[in-house]
């Protein structure tokens, strides 16, 4: 349910869902002739093909070159979402600098010779963190998001609806080039033939199409979906998308077959393609241990914690993403292990239990498990909570984050928490090049650790990805800037695309900091690769896909749509 009052992106945008930008439009038009089932501009019949890009995924300094090597493929449109909650991260601040400059990348696309179908939202799914709608909704508790108000008039919608029918263009507006991925199974691919049959058959029909996804990009930061089926799946940090452009922007085979269908039925650009970006290799580069995270509590949390009774939810203490610390003490001595538990599957999503500092282990969404814990009257019971993206398909799914119940542990509820609500990215980028002293920490520190190293570049600085080999599961930045999250054994992403744009060439020093959440190989080492891994082979669910129609999907797992 959107806010009754419009913001100010959507009064920017138009109140339209889909809308089909010209430069000047006030001396061009473009016109729906039902009649003839086709589209007009400028008065001349007109079809397009199109492929989506989300600029939200795709850093500023880049947008140029990714629609450029769009047009080259004989694209003649692009397709994009805007997400609410880019826009507007809190109730009334809005924010269109940098790269949330919409109107600079209108401007790229105009400078590329690209028109825009514009999909504002407010909801627009995209596997993106909680569908664009902004996490602020939640801090009403009984809020129902994505339902109909029961005043519409349903037979003024139909009645409007059947305006639209039978006639009008032939138009497919997600014609799917591949798939997304799920952390835990593996690396979705569609093959380059059934990609371009598809296409072809399409445009013989004289369909206007646009392609999902031309080119994915990355889920930096905090800002992947996650989708639900049976279970909570979170989305990996990579949006490759098994596109006609990978996640680094070099184009693919697949473009290229593509680029000679599409100029069987209208013309393409002439010349060569941009070549691939320069690539860069390095290390391995091996990081020192900075400390523990509860070293740095009064860091990450400089106004203290937030007491209550029983545990409040992130979206009840204004934490939109990342991590939460909840506290508690032992009432009493426990000697022998006793089961600690979340109970109506409470951990919203992955829980890190530690007691006087000590990692004991994972509580997760969806899962059954409980732990074994010991203590005397007084420990400190510490539970890092981490919000792994919220649900971005389905109706009314409000995917409040945090400890939505209180832990048991034996027969006893645990009350008086104390939570932290953690500003980790505020410590990367303004504490850590302090150069903070070491801090004291076990021969063998397992749980929430950091790890920090400097390292020049000696050659020339080129797009990389970042493997992050035995190590367990965290979340990286380079040079403050948040890369997003590394899942190494769970998989199938097993590295991270690091832009160009974000190292220092020769001569200065740049700078890597993980946070690792359970366990560090015995040589904490990282690499830099030039070409990426996507799909490791220790994934146990494959989603290969060679044919998205509903009579010929991949043998091994029916695939569920999750919607764009």
């Amino acid at each position: 349910m959107a806010p009754k009052k419009l913001s100010c992106l959507r009064s920017l945008l138009l109140p339209l869902s889909l809308t089909l930008l010209l430069p000047q439009a006030d001396t061009r038009s473009f016109v729906v002739d039902r009649g003839h089932d086709r589209f007009l501009l400028d008065g001349a019949p007109f079809r397009y093909v199109s492929g989506s890009l989300h600029y939200f995924r795709v850093p500023r300094v880049l947008w140029g070159d990714r629609l450029l090597k769009m047009r080259w493929s004989g694209l003649n449109a692009i397709q994009f979402y805007v997400p609410w909650n880019y826009h507007e991260p809190q109730p009334g601040v809005y924010n269109f600098n940098g790269s949330r400059d919409l109107i600079a990348f209108l401007n790229e696309a105009a400078l590329a010779n690209l028109l825009v179908i514009l999909r504002p939202g407010p909801y627009i799914c995209a596997e993106w963190e909680m569908g664009g709608l902004p996490s602020w909704l939640l801090r009403k508790p009984e809020i129902h998001l994505r339902t109909s108000d029961p005043a519409d008039n349903m037979t003024k919608i139909f009645t409007l609806l059947r305006k639209y029918e039978p006639h009008g263009p032939l138009v497919n507006s997600e014609y799917y080039t591949g798939w997304l991925d799920y952390w835990g199974q593996n690396h979705s691919t569609r093959s380059v033939s059934a990609v371009t049959k598809g296409l072809e058959n399409m445009l013989k029909l004289g369909a206007s199409v646009n392609m999902y996804m031309f080119h994915g990009g990355t889920n930096f930061g905090y800002w992947n979906g996650a989708d639900k089926k049976g279970r909570f799946l979170p989305i990996t940090t990579s949006y490759d998308y098994d596109a006609p452009i990978s996640e680094a922007g070099d184009p693919t085979p697949k473009l290229f077959a593509l680029r000679d269908v599409i100029s069987k039925f209208q013309e393409v650009p002439l010349g060569p393609l941009p070549p691939p970006s320069p690539k860069m290799m390095l290390g391995p580069v091996t990081l020192h241990l900075v400390g523990h995270l509860l070293a740095f509590l009064d860091l990450l949390c400089p106004r203290g914690p937030i007491h209550s009774i029983l545990p409040m939810t992130f979206e009840a203490v204004k934490q939109d993403h990342g991590f939460m610390l909840y506290r508690t003490y032992m009432t009493h001595t426990i000697f022998e292990p006793t089961p600690f538990w979340v109970p109506n599957n409470g951990v919203h999503d992955r829980a890190y239990v530690m007691v006087d500092g000590v990692f004991q282990g994972v509580l997760e969404r969806n899962m059954r498990d409980k732990l074994f814990l010991t203590g005397k009257l007084g420990s400190k019971l510490d539970i890092l909570v981490e919000n792994m993206g919220r649900l971005s398909f389905g109706s009314n799914s409000s995917d409040f984050k945090g400890l939505l119940k209180p832990p048991i542990l034996g027969q006893t509820i645990l009350t008086q928490w104390m939570m932290f609500p953690l500003k980790i990215d505020n410590l990367v980028k303004w504490w850590f090049p302090l150069q903070l002293p070491k801090w004291p920490y076990p021969q063998a520190p397992y749980g929430p650790t950091f790890y920090s190293k400097t390292f020049p570049i000696l050659g020339s600085v080129g797009d990389t990805f970042l493997y992050l080999p035995g190590w367990t599961k965290g979340q990286v930045w380079i040079n403050g800037f948040n890369l997003g999250r590394y899942w190494t054994k769970q998989g199938p992403q097993q590295t991270l695309y690091v832009p160009r744009f974000l190292l220092f060439p020769r001569g200065a020093l740049n700078k890597i900091t993980l946070l690792e959440l359970e366990d560090v190989p015995l040589q904490p080492q990282v690499q830099f690769l030039d070409k990426p891994i996507l799909n490791s082979t220790s994934t146990l669910h494959r989603t290969h896909i060679n044919s998205l129609s509903a009579d010929t999907l991949s043998a091994s797992e029916p695939m569920e749509l999750s919607g764009h």
